[in-house]
């Protein structure tokens, strides 16, 4: 009888949320909505490895046709990789996880330079994880043959987008900057094959879910080097579409 009170009990509960429109809430929370997510108990302790998309945000992640560079021109001209992607770097504990893009002057000579969203995507976190980050963005990305990636830029001088907000690419999303005072000004550049929200560490023996960057953005790219054209969702934004 005790059982049967509850179950009904919780069942006007969902009932009377539902109603009120809190239960939508609760379906379209990202992992940076909740004081308290599952397996997480203290909101300064998150672990980023338990952070996944919710189904809302996975349904609103668009497919993206093309990649471009997220520094410097459209086909990354003005632009060199100070630091590639697996370069050993012994003082910081191992092979280099991204690549650290700048523009040719070096230094701090590209601080405060746009930096673009490498193609149509979905703002999945935007933010400061820990000091040596920095701001950091971090977008979901659907490949034409259903791959799910992300891409990482870290070290920000600021961030233009929000969490959530759709993104196009060659979309202006945030400047280079210096992960306050840490580095020299650049941008770091990650790329994914992942469902979930990892900030991860910038050096690593194990490759886990990286991808080299500048490899995986040509072989997406799905046009000629010096073909430029504006993305699709670019497109539907200047022309006042709602999604």
């Amino acid at each position: 009888m005790v059982t049967l009170t509850l179950v009904a009990a919780a069942g006007i509960i969902a009932v009377v949320m539902w109603r009120l429109g809190n239960f939508s809430d609760v379906v379209r929370m990202g992992i940076q909505d909740a004081d308290r997510p599952l397996v997480m108990p203290e909101k300064d302790k998150i672990d980023h490895r338990f952070q996944f998309p919710s189904a809302w945000q996975i349904a609103q992640i668009p497919v993206s046709s093309r990649f471009d560079p997220p520094l410097g021109t459209e086909n990354g001209v003005l632009v060199y990789n100070a630091q590639k992607y697996r370069e050993m770097n012994e003082k910081r504990g191992g092979p280099h996880s991204g690549d650290d893009l700048n523009g040719i002057g070096g230094m701090d000579t590209d601080l405060g330079d746009p930096v673009l969203s490498p193609a149509d995507g979905l703002v999945l976190f935007a933010g400061e994880p820990s000091p040596g980050w920095g701001k950091t963005l971090v977008i979901a990305h659907k490949t034409t043959d259903g791959r799910s990636l992300h891409s990482m830029m870290a070290h920000l001088n600021s961030i233009d987008v929000s969490r959530g907000a759709l993104v196009p690419r060659g979309g202006k999303i945030g400047t280079v900057g210096t992960s306050n005072g840490y580095y020299p000004a650049h941008l770091h550049f990650e790329m994914r094959a992942s469902h979930g929200v990892d900030i991860g560490a910038g050096y690593g023996a194990a490759v886990l879910n990286r991808l080299d960057p500048n490899a995986t953005v040509a072989s997406l790219r799905n046009s000629t080097t010096d073909a430029l054209s504006p993305s699709p969702l670019m497109l539907a934004l200047r022309n006042g579409v709602n999604f």
